[in-house]
C-alpha cells in the first residue's frame, strides 16, 4: 500500500507536470504561429512584388503605345503640312510662270503699239506734207486757217445757242411775271397793309415817365436789357411805347411794364424779377393757346412740344397776318375740301394746322420754313402723309399725295383775303432776325438784341470770356460781318455791353 506521503507527493507532482506540459504546448504553438505568420508575410511580399512588376510592365507598354501613337500623328501632320507647302509652292511657281508669260505678251503688245504709233506719226506727217503741197500752204498757215474756221463755226453756234437761251428765258420770264402779277393782284384786296411792331402802355401822370427812366436812365437800360425791346418815351401824354420786332418779347415787355407801373416799385432788381416771372407765365400762355387751337379743330392730342410751337405762332405774323389764325383758317378750308373729295377730314385739318409750324422757329433753324416744319412734324411722330404735305406746300419738296396740293390751295385762299400780305414788313423782320443771328454767332456772346427798329445791335458778352480789349475787337468784327452779309438802309450801331455783377446779402 502506498503511504500518505506518496499520495501527497503524487498530488504535488501531477499539477507541476501539467503546468510544464502546458508551457511546452504553448511555446510549441507560438512557434508554429510565428512560422505560419512568417510564411504568410513572405507570400504577401512575393505577391506584392509580382503585382508591382505587372503594373510596371503594363505602364511601360501603355507609355510605349502612346509614344508610338503621338509619333505617328506627328509624322502624319508633318507630312500633311509638307504636302500643303509643296502645293503652295507649285501654285506660286505656276503663277510666276503665268505672270512672266503675261509680261512677255504685254511687252510684245507695247512694242507693237509703239510701232503702230510711229507708223501713224509718219503717215500723218506724210499727209500734212501732201496737203501742204496741194494747198501751197505751210503747216503753220494751214493750222491757223483751220483754227480760224473752227473759231468762226464755234462763234456762230454759240451765238445761235445764246439767242435760243435768251428767247426761252424771255418767254419763261414773261410767263412767270404774268403769274406773279396775277397772284399779287388776286391777293391784294386792302387799301394798305401793316404789322404792329409797337405796343403802347398807358400811364397816369408824367411823373411815372421819370420813374420808368430812373436816375441817369438806369431803369430804362435795365428794362431794355432784360426784355430786348426799345422803350420810347416822348412828349405823348399818358403813354409809353415799346418797340421790338419779336412779338413774344414785346408781349412780355408790355405785361412787365404794366405790372411795374401798377406796383410802383421800379428799380433794376425789381425789373429783372418781374420780367423773369412774366417770362415763366408766358410759357403757360403759349401752351394754353396751342391747346385751344387743337381743341377748336377737334383734332387728336399732339406732342407737347408741337403744341408749344403752335402757341408761339399766335405771337407771330407773316405779311401782316397772324400765323396761328391763318393756320386755323387753312385747317378749316382743308377739312371742307377733304370732305368734298372723300378724304380723311381729320388728317387734312391736321396738315393744314401744322403747315406753317416751321415759322415758329424760323429765326433759330436755318432753312425754308416748309422743310423745317416737316422735320419738326417727323420728329414728333406725325404721319408721313402729313409730313410730306407740310414740306411740299410751297414746292420745296415733291408732293406724294393730295394733301400737299390741298394745303397749297388752302394757303393761297387764306392769304388772298384783304390786308393779308406785306412784303416790306417781312423783309424788315427777316433783316432784324439775321442781325441778331450774326451777333449770336460769335463766341463769348450771351445775349443779343436788335433795337431802334434794327438800327442798333446791342450785344451782351460774358465778362469771363471777353476782356475789355477783346470787346472792341468783337464790336469791329460784328460790324464787318453785318456789312458783308446784310443789306440795310443807313447805319447800324453795334454796342458791346460787358458787365460784372457782385451780389452779397447782409444778414
Amino acid at each position: 500500500m502506498n503511504s500518505p506521503i506518496d499520495y501527497v507527493l503524487a498530488g504535488a507532482i501531477i499539477p507541476l507536470v501539467g503546468v510544464l506540459l502546458g508551457i511546452w504546448i504553448w511555446r510549441h504553438r507560438e512557434g508554429s504561429v510565428l512560422a505560419a505568420a512568417g510564411r504568410e508575410k513572405t507570400a504577401l511580399l512575393e505577391a506584392a512584388r509580382r503585382e508591382a512588376e505587372a503594373i510596371t510592365r503594363d505602364a511601360r507598354l501603355a507609355a510605349n503605345e502612346e509614344a508610338l501613337k503621338l509619333r505617328s500623328e506627328t509624322e502624319q501632320r508633318l507630312n500633311e503640312r509638307e504636302a500643303l507647302v509643296n502645293g503652295q509652292l507649285e501654285n506660286l511657281v505656276r503663277t510666276e510662270k503665268s505672270l512672266r508669260a503675261q509680261r512677255e505678251e504685254l511687252d510684245g503688245e507695247r512694242a507693237e503699239v509703239e510701232r503702230l504709233r510711229k507708223e501713224a506719226g509718219e503717215l500723218a506727217q506724210q499727209r500734212r506734207e501732201r496737203l501742204a503741197g496741194l494747198s501751197k500752204l505751210s503747216e503753220a498757215e494751214a493750222r491757223a486757217a483751220f483754227l480760224q474756221e473752227v473759231e468762226g463755226s464755234s462763234l456762230r453756234d454759240a451765238a445761235q445757242m445764246s439767242q435760243h437761251i435768251l428767247e426761252e428765258a424771255k418767254t419763261q420770264a414773261e410767263e412767270k411775271a404774268r403769274r406773279i402779277i396775277s397772284v399779287a393782284i388776286q391777293r391784294y384786296a386792302g387799301n394798305h397793309t401793316f404789322e404792329n411792331t409797337t405796343a403802347t402802355v398807358n400811364i397816369k401822370g408824367d411823373d411815372m415817365k421819370g420813374r420808368i427812366i430812373g436816375r441817369e436812365g438806369r431803369n430804362i437800360r435795365a428794362f431794355e436789357g432784360a426784355t430786348g425791346v426799345t422803350v420810347l418815351i416822348d412828349d405823348t401824354p399818358g403813354a409809353v411805347v415799346l418797340s421790338g420786332f419779336d412779338p413774344v418779347r414785346r408781349e412780355i415787355a408790355r405785361e412787365a411794364m404794366e405790372r411795374l407801373i401798377l406796383d410802383g416799385r421800379i428799380h433794376p432788381a425789381r425789373i429783372e424779377e418781374v420780367v423773369g416771372k412774366v417770362t415763366e407765365e408766358m410759357d403757360d400762355v403759349i401752351l394754353r393757346t396751342g391747346n385751344a387751337a387743337v381743341m377748336k379743330l377737334g383734332l387728336a392730342p399732339m406732342h407737347v412740344e408741337m403744341v408749344k410751337l403752335l402757341g408761339r405762332l399766335h405771337f407771330r405774323h407773316s405779311f401782316s397776318q397772324n400765323i396761328l389764325s391763318h393756320s386755323i383758317e387753312v385747317a378749316q378750308l382743308m377739312g371742307l375740301m377733304a370732305a368734298e373729295l372723300g378724304m380723311d377730314v381729320a388728317a387734312a385739318r391736321r396738315a393744314g394746322l401744322l403747315h406753317d409750324i416751321g415759322k415758329a422757329v424760323s429765326h433759330e433753324v436755318e432753312g425754308a420754313h416748309a422743310l423745317v416744319g416737316a422735320e419738326i412734324a417727323r420728329r414728333y411722330g406725325e404721319a408721313e402723309a402729313i409730313v410730306n404735305a407740310v414740306a411740299s406746300h410751297h414746292g420745296e419738296a415733291p408732293s406724294t399725295g393730295l394733301l400737299g396740293i390741298l394745303v397749297s390751295a388752302a394757303d393761297a385762299i387764306s392769304a388772298s383775303r384783304p390786308g393779308a400780305r406785306s412784303e416790306t414788313v417781312l423783309t424788315y423782320i427777316k433783316r432784324v432776325e439775321d442781325l441778331e443771328r450774326i451777333g449770336l454767332s460769335f463766341p463769348g456772346v450771351e445775349k443779343c438784341f436788335a433795337l431802334q427798329a434794327g438800327r442798333e445791335l446791342r450785344v451782351m458778352v460774358q465778362p469771363g470770356e471777353v476782356s475789355d480789349e477783346e470787346a472792341f475787337l468783337l464790336a469791329r468784327n460784328i460790324a464787318r460781318k453785318v456789312e458783308d452779309d446784310l443789306q440795310y438802309p443807313g447805319q447800324i450801331r453795334v454796342t458791346i455791353v460787358r458787365e460784372t455783377r457782385c451780389v452779397e446779402f447782409a444778414k
